[in-house]
């Protein structure tokens, strides 16, 4: 199947993606696109002109609606627009409403409902355990049994290219606590999970049902303070040293675009309790680039994360929390075993406080996949400038 679109066949943004964003050129509203090549789609005239009975959905300022539509919905519009830009004879309806890239803004994609980050890597949580607990045990005795993970804040997840102010807190001072500006922000390479379909308050979803619930993944930068965040975690967790700002793609990459890329996990032993899944529950198969004012400085692999997507959705839910359409969940850190594969400056400085981020500092995460083609595809990148403290 070849894409008729100028530049697209052969490029990471070829037919066997079509991510979906939201755009708006000068004076219009915001409304839903897929991208293909350099092109962004404007499918909501396509839809009406050919009286799609969900046309209404891409009037949208989100993709909120379109995601609650469900799996069946989502495959049927990725035959539909696959068929628009691979059939020529689509070409003379569809070409009016291809709008290059450089002549659009691109907006926040999803209207986040909730947001929860997890702690899937083994490598990540060893790496942080030998860094903070030298003496101990790296894992925590929890660590093999269930997805670790703590519930974030919705309302600062941001869209990429969102400036990043270094935020302000409370810190261990030599005399006692102290506040200001972080010096020590980090970054936290991950992948995200955008549900699209919610589910009843007091019913846990199955790992089994992770398709028909969750829409599509975006690249994800979990900014994280850790002077903040080492001085408050104890004992409850993250909180302002995480909750300044989670940016996330552009593009939400749909679930069906990833079909080549699910792979075996690693081996989990112990053997996860019955609702965790099965042993071939399975992962993703996704390169990511950690680029920091454009020098690539890491490598990390997700395919080596210990908890699968399927696990952490079905422990999110097991105690019978529900989901909503926009629900956000991360992967965390993402890290291989390599120093080369490592997906936060914490662990790739190991110690050395130059590491961190300075002001005017950007930091770039991209992300590519094995495609159903036998090339590779793109999922969007994410892009933050640290700014100094308002403080």
């Amino acid at each position: 199947m070849t894409c008729w679109v100028p530049g697209a066949a052969g490029s990471l943004y070829d037919i066997d993606n079509l991510p979906y964003g939201v755009f708006s050129r000068p004076g219009e509203e915001p409304r839903v696109g897929v991208r293909v090549g350099d092109f962004v789609v404007d499918l909501a005239p396509v839809a009406a002109a050919e009286m799609l009975d969900v046309h209404h959905v891409f009037q949208e300022r989100s993709l909120n609606p379109l995601m609650a539509e469900g799996r069946l919905v989502r495959e049927s519009v990725r035959r539909w627009v696959t068929g628009l830009l691979s059939d020529e004879t689509e070409r003379d309806l569809v070409e009016p409403s291809l709008v290059p890239l450089a002549d659009v803004t691109l907006h926040l994609p999803v209207e986040v409902a909730d947001y929860v980050d997890f702690y899937a890597s083994v490598d990540h949580a060893s790496n942080v355990g030998r860094i903070f607990r030298p003496d101990q045990e790296p894992l925590l005795p929890n660590w093999k049994h269930l997805p670790v993970g703590y519930h974030g804040r919705a309302g600062t997840v941001v869209a990429s290219g969102t400036p990043i102010v270094r935020p302000s807190g409370q810190r261990r001072g030599t005399s006692g606590p102290t506040v200001g500006p972080s010096a020590r922000l980090d970054i936290e390479a991950e992948l995200g999970f955008v549900v699209g379909v919610g589910s009843t308050l007091g019913s846990p979803v199955s790992y089994a049902a992770f398709a028909d619930h969750v829409f599509g993944v975006v690249g994800l930068n979990d900014w994280s303070a850790r002077d903040i965040q080492a001085w408050e975690y104890v004992p409850l967790g993250p909180f302002l040293g995480k909750s300044f700002a989670t940016s996330i793609s552009h593009w939400v990459t749909p679930l069906e675009a990833l079909s080549a890329a699910w792979v075996p996990l690693p081996d989990q032993d112990p053997e996860p309790l019955p609702y965790l899944g099965p042993g071939d529950t399975q992962g993703l198969d996704i390169s990511v680039e950690v680029v920091v004012n454009g020098s690539i400085i890491s490598r990390p692999p997700y395919r080596t994360m210990y908890w699968s997507p399927a696990q952490m959705l079905a422990h999110m839910t097991v105690n019978g929390a529900s989901l909503r359409t926009g629900d956000l969940y991360g992967s965390g850190t993402i890290s291989g075993p390599d120093p080369d594969s490592r997906g936060s400056l914490l662990e790739i400085g190991w110690g050395d406080e130059s590491a961190f981020l300075a002001d005017g500092d950007t930091v770039t995460l991209r992300y590519t996949a094995p495609s159903a083609s036998g090339g590779r595809l793109a999922l969007g990148e994410v892009v933050g400038r640290v700014e100094p403290s308002a403080g």
